[in-house]
C-alpha cells in the first residue's frame, strides 16, 4: 500500500494538492498572516522547556523548524509525515538536553507551537488537508507518525486561537503586541549560536537570489522579446527579397544613340579628306 501510495500521489500531485474547489489557499493565507503577526512569542510566553543558549539545544531547534519547512517539498503523504516525525524528535532532544530528563507530552506540545511560530511553513493548511485526505488511513490512526500529525494539528488550532490569556498577557499587552506599538525584552544573555546565524545569513542570501532571480528572468524574456522581433524582420526582408528575384525582369530599354530622335543639328560637321601638295 505504501508503493502504491507513493506512485499514484507522485502522478497525481499537481492536480489534487491544494485543488480549486477547496479553500485550501485562502487557510494557507490565514494562517501564515496569523504567525506573522505573532513573530513576537518568546519562549518564556509559552513556557516552553528550551534553552536554546546551549549549543546542541539550538542546534535542535534549528533542525526542527527546517524540517516543518521541508514538508512542502515533499509529494508523498507518507514523506510529508516523516518530516514532521523528524521535526518532532528534534524537539524532544531539545527537550531532554535542556532537562537531563525525557521529555513529556506536556514540554513537547508548545514546543512544537514554538517552532510552527518560527518556521511559518509554507502552504501548512494544504499540506495537512493533503495528508489527512490522502495518507494511508492506517498510518495516520496509530503509530508515532499519527501521533506527531496529530499534535501539529493541535499545535495549528492553538495558534489560530491565541489570545492574551493563552500567553498569561493583558488584553491592552497583546493588542500592543499585535499591532507593532510593543516587543517583549529579551533577557541580555550570550549571543547566539553559529548555527541560527547561519540560517539567517543564508535566508538573507536566499531572499537576495530571488530579488536577482526575477531580474535575471525579466531580461529573459525581454531578449526573448526581442529576438522574436528580429526573426521575424529577417523573415520579412528575406521574403520581400526572393519574391523580387522570382518577377520577370523589365524588358531593355532602347539606348538614345540608337533613337532617330538625335538632334543632329547641333553635331560638328563631318570631317571631309584633304589632300595637301607635297
Amino acid at each position: 500500500m505504501d508503493e502504491v501510495e507513493r506512485y499514484m500521489m507522485t502522478r497525481l500531485y499537481e492536480e489534487v494538492f491544494c485543488p480549486e474547489n477547496t479553500d485550501d489557499e485562502k487557510k494557507d493565507l490565514d494562517t501564515q498572516k496569523r504567525i506573522r503577526a505573532l513573530h513576537w512569542v518568546t519562549l518564556d510566553m509559552l513556557c516552553v522547556p528550551v534553552d536554546q543558549d546551549i549549543p546542541e539545544v539550538s542546534d535542535n531547534v534549528v533542525k526542527a523548524i527546517t524540517d516543518m519547512i521541508e514538508m512542502d517539498s515533499r509529494r508523498v503523504p507518507r514523506d510529508k509525515l516523516s518530516c514532521i516525525t523528524r521535526c518532532s524528535k528534534h524537539i524532544f532532544s531539545a527537550i531532554k538536553t535542556t532537562k537531563k530528563e525525557a521529555a513529556s507530552a506536556d514540554d513537547f506540545l508548545p514546543t512544537l507551537i514554538y517552532v510552527v511560530l518560527k518556521a511559518n511553513p509554507p502552504r501548512l493548511q494544504s499540506n495537512i488537508q493533503y495528508i489527512t485526505r490522502y495518507c494511508n488511513p492506517s498510518r495516520l490512526m496509530t503509530g508515532e507518525d499519527g501521533y506527531y500529525f496529530t499534535n501539529l494539528c493541535c499545535a495549528v488550532a492553538f495558534i489560530e486561537k491565541l489570545d492574551a490569556q493563552s500567553l498569561n498577557l493583558s488584553p491592552e499587552e497583546f493588542d500592543l503586541h499585535m499591532s507593532g506599538q510593543a516587543s517583549p525584552q529579551r533577557p541580555p544573555g550570550p549571543p547566539a549560536s553559529s548555527s541560527l546565524s547561519q540560517v539567517r545569513e543564508r535566508l538573507d542570501l536566499l531572499s537576495g537570489l530571488g530579488v536577482r532571480q526575477e531580474r535575471v528572468m525579466e531580461g529573459a524574456r525581454r531578449l526573448e522579446s526581442d529576438l522574436i522581433d528580429w526573426t521575424d524582420a529577417v523573415e520579412h526582408t528575406v521574403q520581400g527579397t526572393l519574391e523580387r528575384l522570382d518577377s520577370p525582369l523589365p524588358p531593355p530599354s532602347s539606348s538614345a544613340i540608337d533613337s532617330d530622335n538625335v538632334e543632329g543639328d547641333l553635331l560638328p560637321p563631318p570631317l571631309l579628306p584633304q589632300v595637301f601638295a607635297g
